[in-house]
């Protein structure tokens, strides 16, 4: 049994859970980029990869992960080779893609299905879609990220376990195309398996609400954006936009625009937030 999942927290709590239940054992895979984020045309030919790639390069550049994108630390194309050369090697062994309700698991999973269409019947999905869960504290929740859920609910997890059908394996990419045919830059899960989609700046008009009349580190800045706003995504991309943000010369700047904890940002002198 292969599990693929999309997050390295979720990497942890699913290999402990697996230590709890000797049915699930297996390999656990990580889909390492955010697909919730960036260009999507072409991504399963050399044009589009290289572009993607190019995209992050330029997001990341000057910034805590600068040069991420090309040191071969996120490599899913060489990941989910990987994965199907063994499925292919043995025809016994399964695949469990694990998926909570989020955009960045769902568009994960809407990339994952290319590749893995010639093994149909061999594999599943386990999509907690609006599913009651309890947490440590014993009270009833509704995860949106899979490493939220406790090891021991894991086991009550596994028989969503089901094949994903003929039919999703026909539509759901014909959605991934229309998205990708889009070309914009932002993903937002409206529900279910759909998402939809805005501008690169979507998430900027609600950054800026964070930024005040006194200096803040860039860090503090994003660091409340995402534990506030009702729509986030990663550091890696708030940091970007808060630069660009900032070079369009509405707000005061100190330090040097780099990482998050090498520069402070304000509202401009006279400026009413």
């Amino acid at each position: 049994m292969i599990h693929i999942v999309f997050n390295e927290a979720d990497t942890v709590v699913l290999n402990k859970a697996i230590a709890l239940d000797e049915t699930l054992q297996g390999k656990v895979v990580q889909i390492k980029d955010d697909y919730a984020v960036g260009p999507l045309a072409g991504l399963y030919v050399g044009e589009g990869i290289d572009a993607r790639k190019a995209w992050w390069a330029e997001v990341l550049a000057g910034g805590d992960y600068n040069g991420k994108a090309g040191d071969g630390s996120v490599d899913d194309y060489k990941t989910i080779a990987e994965v199907v050369g063994e499925l292919r090697r043995n025809p016994e062994e399964i695949l469990w893609i694990w998926a909570a309700q989020n955009k960045h698991d769902v568009s994960g999973y809407y990339w994952l299905l290319h590749y893995v269409k010639e093994f149909q019947g061999r594999v599943f999905i386990l999509y907690l879609n609006n599913l009651p869960f309890i947490s440590d504290k014993g009270n009833i929740f509704y995860p949106s990220w899979l490493h939220t859920i406790p090891p021991k609910e894991f086991l009550k997890a596994k028989k969503l376990a089901r094949p994903i059908t003929l039919s999703e394996f026909e539509v759901d990419p014909d959605e991934w195309t229309r998205l990708s045919e889009e070309n914009k830059g932002v993903r937002i899960l409206e529900g279910g398996k759909k998402l939809v989609q805005y501008d690169y700046d979507f998430y900027d008009t609600d950054l800026k609400r964070y930024i005040t009349k006194d200096w803040q580190k860039a860090g503090k800045i994003i660091a409340q954006f995402l534990s506030k706003n009702k729509h986030t995504t990663g550091d890696a991309y708030m940091l970007w936009r808060l630069k660009l943000i900032i070079t369009g010369g509405e707000y005061d700047i100190q330090g040097e625009l780099k990482n998050m904890k090498d520069f402070e940002v304000k509202s401009k002198a006279g400026v009413t937030e």
